[in-house]
């Protein structure tokens, strides 16, 4: 293998790695938005519900 390849390979695996954290943080990020949006939904009282969605 010459340096340039090696080099080259070594981006693609810290190119690899970043890209799996980051989908990693974006999948926990939606995952705690929803919930969030679930609670929040859940807590409305039903009478504070309907009010809401005229």
């Amino acid at each position: 293998m010459s340096r340039q390849t090696e080099a080259d390979e070594q981006k693609r695996a810290r190119l690899a790695a970043a890209l799996r954290e980051n989908l990693k943080r974006r999948k926990a990020q939606a995952r705690a938005r929803r919930t969030a949006e679930t609670e929040a939904t859940d807590d409305t009282p039903p009478a504070q519900a309907e009010t809401l969605r005229s």
